[in-house]
């Protein structure tokens, strides 16, 4: 079984402790720094000790909370979605609580994914039996609103991020394009928006929020090349990508400057970086490896710790968690990679 993780694995809580969030074949493991910049704890199970299909999808809210969905087997030999709120990095995850199935009783139909509005309401987006998009979320007192369908069609991947204006975005790769959704005003629900027709390999989406009017997409072609957009222009070549899968994106100061900082699994096996000011894909950039060699399936992610320095993460299929950090000098130098 495939162990898909959808969203940012690596976060900051409100108490500035870094987390992560590890999938195994039946459970969600969360595993916290114990004071901001010290050592880890031991991975341990989150939203208690109900039984998970592998993978997951996990979003964060401005408000620092972690949002966690998830598929689980029913007792009629299908599966249901459901869903868990994780308050800060040390504390436990509440109970998985049911967000139940676009097409009532089925099997599963895609990974899920989330994106956290402003109000701290988790909007849950998954693919359908139809291949299409079906959405549920939060009501802004408690409970659930009903599940509504997106439309779409054959899709093969979901992503979905909150911008900087508080408002949702959702993506989705079909075989003759990308598909938007977008809320026009905070709270409504998405509607959909032109699509961009272009040939992307799959596994290959990333989004990052870039400033309050724009969230920058980033995907590759079959041949390998890297690309970013932006609804408002066509797509940019950035350069080729380091290896197969998705970059991972974080803005970031970088000696006062405003950047976009990529991370991916090289060919080679280390981790590879770029950066360039945001939004000026013209700039250029060029990668720098890093680290030890990898194995194949390793994933990376991004974030900032609670000084605001770079953090990386490389999680390998054996479930190895590898770290480091921005030195405190000029450029992107970095620690030397060690296992938490």
């Amino acid at each position: 079984m495939v162990r898909t993780v959808k969203g940012n694995w690596l976060i900051r809580g409100r108490d500035g402790r870094l987390g992560v969030y590890l999938p195994t074949d039946d459970a969600v493991l969360y595993r916290a720094e114990r004071v901001p910049g010290g050592p880890w704890e031991s991975p341990r199970k989150a939203g208690g000790d109900q039984t998970l299909h592998a993978g997951f999808g996990v979003g964060q809210g401005p408000d620092g909370y972690a949002h966690l969905v998830a598929w689980r087997p029913t007792r009629a030999g299908g599966a249901e979605l459901v869903h868990s709120t994780h308050f800060r990095p040390l504390l436990a995850p509440l109970d998985w609580t049911p967000f139940g199935h676009p097409n009532k009783e089925a099997d599963r139909t895609g990974d899920p994914v989330v994106a956290v509005d402003v109000e701290g309401r988790a909007h849950l987006f998954v693919r359908n039996r139809g291949q299409g998009v079906s959405m549920r979320n939060q009501k802004e007192r408690g409970g659930l609103n009903a599940w509504h369908d997106l439309r779409g069609s054959k899709v093969q991947e979901l992503l979905a991020v909150t911008g900087e204006s508080g408002r949702i975005e959702v993506y989705a790769a079909n075989p003759t394009g990308i598909l938007r959704w977008y809320q026009q005003e905070p709270g409504r629900r998405p509607v959909a928006a032109d699509p961009l027709p272009v040939t992307i390999e799959p596994g290959t989406l990333a989004a990052l929020p870039t400033s309050k009017e724009h969230t920058t997409l980033f995907y590759a072609d079959p041949e390998g090349m890297l690309y970013a957009w932006r609804p408002d222009a066509g797509p940019r070549a950035l350069l080729p990508a380091a290896g197969p899968g998705p970059v991972t994106v974080l803005r970031c100061d970088i000696d006062g400057h405003d950047c976009t900082l990529l991370a991916q699994r090289s060919a080679s096996g280390r981790v590879a970086f770029a950066a360039y000011p945001t939004e000026r894909e013209t700039a250029g950039l060029w990668w720098t490896e890093s680290g030890p060699e990898l194995p194949e399936g390793t994933r990376v992610a991004l974030a900032q710790d609670a000084t605001d320095r770079v953090v990386a993460a490389a999680l390998t299929p054996d479930g190895t968690l590898r770290v480091t950090r921005r030195k405190d000098e000029p450029g992107l130098a970095l620690e030397a990679w060690r296992t938490v």
